[in-house]
């Protein structure tokens, strides 16, 4: 019995020490697993190091005469902690936040509720648009208020107290328009990407949209190094720099003086025939560098309005439209350069109603017996033209206007180019239709097809690309030019073209563009007037249009654009009573800042600008009706000064004092001078 018990008690000892033995180890096991996860992961005490980052920036957009027009700059956010500020210190910082961030208080109380209403306690974004300067005064608006203890210590779960404060911290990159509607809407507008901590601007049209890639911030920079007991990077041997890249700058050959001049002169246009709106385009016919593109709809990019939907589409090249009359020329110039006609070649016109087949009728609005094709285009002569075109083939017809860059992508540097159309060569082949597509009907250009076809006429035969960037820049100043996608094209001969140059000539002499004529300059061009179509049928609204060409003697040659979209003023939708006119204003722009200089001097013929006494005037500052007939020449060299600031040309001083009206001739005035006049 007793040698049952010792072994019972014997059994029970092993089993206890079994299991303490199973225990330790166990124990162990935890203990070794402890100190490998300890060894093995990140311990969360302060680094050695410390990394300062530096991010890119997207590039600007800078005019010919060197005024920013587009920029970029560093945005934050001010963030606070609800729970963190002294109750009876709150009125205080919500004061001076609101002074030094310039938003009302109401505003900012708001962000400290949540919908219910209910205070929130943990972080609250009180804005995240504050720009670099007011960055730097909250910053320094932070350390006032510790000093004036707002914030008080926080209880963590932990157990640990900690004090909050107001934080400002970068979060984006945003865009800067500094002249407002200057250049819209070719400049284009941004919007905003995210990866949900940064924010960056993303071109969404025009200029913007074309160059993304181009202009977008390449890569971010950052200094590292061995930091000092307070956190600042000692600079040393071993610290690291890595330099930011950014976007590279686009240069254009948009001089801003001019630009505006012509901005400023169709919006009274637009206002005095009642129009919807006016398109104005100034190249150089050799070239191709485009010195204006300016449309009377134009809108702010940094503060975009429902209003502003309808502006906001370039319509140089995303409106295709029937383009009337303009086509004209272009029709006849393939005529000659194919030999089937010369300027001399007559044709009877001497019909009312002129029979195209299909039970199409076309007429002219001045009788004449016969014409030569010289006197078709002078006297606008659809039934001339019509004729013209019957001896051209259909494929002829249409492999013409293909060589002439229309029914197709012109090229130019802008984010959506459309192509138009033609009608297809089965259509072709038919009378009927070869005639109306010989004086503009039936097919759909674009603005800048037009201006691309006329530099041909002014170019020996070559149609030239336009192009509004004259070179890329970064940070180190080396330049870069990118090929157009679309080249200048051959379309017709050097013969051809200036057989078209001297009619077009005779039709500012003697047709239905004299009020383009300029004297001292050698002016040509053609007008068009067509029915703008609704609903598959003609209604009493039109296009008004002259597109020509304006050289001097000293070698300076442009080939210039106005379209007029429904002017509603009593027989202004005739081109000859607004295209053409708003074209003559664009020679005396030119003229006053000398990138045309007349035979003879400055003169400007032009008659003024009536504008109704309701609508509000736009003021521009023109020679006087006196200086006008007095056509002073002026010999004078203009006196060069500084560039002006941008604040100096839109007087943004509060309430400014009326000046007197400077009537000095404009070649006599300085650079500050002539920059106040323009805005």
């Amino acid at each position: 019995m007793n040698k049952d018990i010792q072994n019972r008690a014997i059994h029970q000892r092993k089993t206890k020490i079994s299991f303490l033995f199973l225990l330790l180890l166990l124990a162990m096991g935890m203990f070794l697993f402890s100190v490998l996860k300890t060894i093995s992961s990140d311990r969360h005490i302060p680094s050695h190091t410390t990394t300062i980052y530096d991010r890119s920036f997207r590039g600007s957009i800078i005019s010919e005469d060197g005024y920013t027009l587009s920029s970029s700059e560093k945005t934050y956010q001010a963030v606070v902690r609800g729970a963190s500020i002294d109750l009876d210190k709150k009125a205080l910082f919500v004061k001076l936040f609101s002074i030094y961030s310039g938003i009302p208080e109401k505003d900012i109380l708001k962000r400290f509720k949540n919908r219910k209403g209910k205070e929130i306690k943990g972080n609250i974004i009180l804005s995240k648009t504050i720009n670099a300067r007011s960055a730097m005064q909250l910053k320094s608006l932070a350390y006032k208020l510790r000093k004036l203890d707002v914030f008080q210590s926080i209880k963590l779960r932990n157990g640990i107290e900690v004090l909050y404060g107001l934080d400002i911290i970068e979060n984006g990159e945003s865009r800067r328009f500094p002249l407002g509607d200057v250049l819209s809407p070719i400049l284009g507008y941004v919007g905003d990407e995210s990866d949900g901590r940064y924010t960056r601007p993303a071109g969404k049209k025009g200029l913007e949209r074309a160059y993304e890639k181009h202009i977008t911030s390449k890569k971010n920079g950052y200094f590292q190094g061995k930091r000092d007991v307070v956190g600042a990077v000692i600079h040393d041997k071993n610290s690291i720099k890595m330099q930011r890249v950014d976007g590279l700058d686009l240069h254009l050959n948009i001089p801003l003086a001019l630009q505006r001049r012509v901005e400023l002169m169709i919006d009274q246009m637009k206002h005095s025939i009642d129009a919807d709106e006016i398109l104005v385009g100034i190249m150089e016919s050799e070239t191709g560098k485009v010195l204006s593109m300016a449309s009377s709809e134009r809108y702010d990019p940094s503060h975009i309005t429902r209003n502003d939907i309808a502006s906001l589409v370039p319509k140089f090249t995303e409106y295709p439209y029937e383009a009337g009359s303009v086509l004209k020329p272009i029709t006849i110039a393939m005529a000659l350069d194919k030999k089937r006609i010369t300027p001399d070649t007559w044709f009877k016109t001497g019909y009312k109603r002129f029979d195209i087949t299909g039970g199409q009728h076309v007429s002219d609005d001045d009788y004449f017996e016969s014409l030569s094709v010289t006197d078709i285009v002078v006297h606008s002569s659809n039934i001339g033209t019509s004729q013209i075109s019957w001896l051209l083939t259909g494929k002829e017809f249409r492999e013409g206007l293909l060589k002439f860059g229309l029914a197709q992508k012109t090229g130019i540097d802008l984010s959506r180019d459309l192509p138009g159309s033609l009608k297809s060569l089965r259509l072709l082949d038919h009378k009927m239709h070869r005639a109306n597509s010989s004086f503009g009907y039936g097919m759909m250009v674009t603005f800048t097809q037009l201006l691309k076809a006329y530099s041909a006429f002014n170019n020996d035969g070559l149609a030239v690309t336009p192009h509004l960037v004259d070179y890329l820049q970064d940070a180190q100043g080396n330049h870069y030019t990118l090929p157009p996608e679309v080249g200048n094209m051959q379309a017709v001969s050097k013969k051809a073209a200036n057989q078209i140059h001297d009619i077009l000539l005779e039709v500012v002499k003697r047709g239905t563009g004299v009020k383009a004529q300029y004297p001292g300059l050698e002016v040509g061009g053609k007008t068009g007037t067509a029915h703008i179509a609704k609903h598959g049928r003609y209604v009493r609204e039109y296009h008004s249009s002259f597109y020509g060409f304006a050289n001097d003697n000293e070698g300076h040659k442009y080939t210039i654009g106005a379209l007029v979209i429904r002017a509603k003023k009593p027989y202004k939708y005739f081109a000859s009573q607004s295209a053409v006119p708003t074209f003559r204003r664009v020679l005396d722009i030119l003229v006053e800042l000398d990138y045309l200089k007349p035979e003879g001097g400055l003169e400007v013929t032009s008659p003024e600008i009536k504008v109704e006494p309701k609508t509000p005037p736009v003021v521009i500052h023109e020679p006087s009706v006196a200086q006008k007939e007095e056509k002073k020449k002026v010999t004078v060299e203009p006196e060069i000064k500084s560039k002006p600031s941008v604040k100096e040309l839109f007087k943004l001083q509060p309430k400014p004092e009326p000046k007197p009206v400077n009537t000095k001739p404009a070649k006599e005035k300085s650079t500050r001078e002539l920059f106040e006049d323009l805005f």
